[in-house]
């Protein structure tokens, strides 16, 4: 019997295939959503033949896709009991150089699709008095990322607005949980960078996307994964922002260009 069904952005690799996998392991029913369909029709296909899954390929990183992808869903009358807020993506250039595409796909897909996600699906959950939702966020969230700016930004806003809602919707049997993790061997991630990183402070998919799972069912609001992230953390946050901005800076120039 199926544990209700999981909505899962950004399923295509990484950290989202990883959740569509487990979720599937743990006795969900998924909806899946990336760009890439055939890459989610792969993945369908490799998932137990016990799960109903539902690919619904679309581009979140523009205002009209989310709404093509949301009357998709509503469209086919599908009941979200977990909604997996994990698209994003991540520019490794120098912001003077960025195109105004790359910042307006940047800031709608980390920023406007989560935000419009939740607005859309949380009135039948709360009808319900039931729902998880889980907004992949970044340890980049807790402090400035010079090399990484709006990045950092955009998660800083996905920590902060899930903080506030978990608290506004204390009670209503709706918890909402924002994973921070750190470096992960992704796509996103750029060789370079990860070749600069010692391999302790690397995370693989499987690992984010397990702390993940059990901080969600826990109802925990806030779930950093890895002793090596939190230690971090830890640190950074007993320190002066503007030393925690300057060493920043400086791994930022230490670390290869494009």
């Amino acid at each position: 019997m199926s544990r209700g069904t999981a909505l899962i952005t950004g399923a295509s690799s990484g950290i989202g295939e990883a959740f569509a996998r487990l979720f599937a392991a743990e006795g969900f029913d998924l909806v899946l959503t990336a760009r890439r369909e055939e890459k989610l029709q792969e993945l369908a296909a490799d998932l137990p033949t016990t799960t109903k899954i539902v690919v619904l390929p679309g581009d979140l990183s523009t205002t009209a896709g989310i709404t093509t992808f949301c009357e998709s869903v509503f469209g086919q009358s599908l009941e979200i009991d977990v909604l997996v807020n994990n698209a994003g993506m991540m520019v490794e250039q120098e912001f003077a150089n960025l195109t105004t595409e790359q910042i307006e796909r940047t800031i709608t897909l980390n920023i406007t699709a989560l935000t419009q996600l939740i607005h859309q699906f949380l009135p039948a959950m709360k009808a319900r008095k039931s729902g998880r939702i889980l907004n992949v966020a970044s340890v980049a969230a807790f402090h400035p990322v010079p090399g990484m700016d709006i990045y950092a930004a955009t998660k800083a806003y996905v920590l902060s607005f899930s903080e506030a809602l978990a608290e506004n919707l204390r009670d209503t049997g709706i918890s909402v949980t924002a994973l921070c993790p750190g470096l992960t061997d992704t796509d996103m991630v750029d060789t370079s960078v990860a070749g600069a990183m010692p391999t302790f402070m690397i995370s693989q998919p499987d690992e984010v996307a397990r702390s993940g799972f059990d901080a969600l069912m826990n109802r925990e609001v806030i779930c950093i994964p890895g002793n090596a992230n939190r230690l971090a953390l830890a640190w950074a946050q007993h320190q002066p922002r503007w030393l925690v901005r300057g060493l920043g800076g400086l791994a930022n120039k230490l670390t290869p260009q494009r």
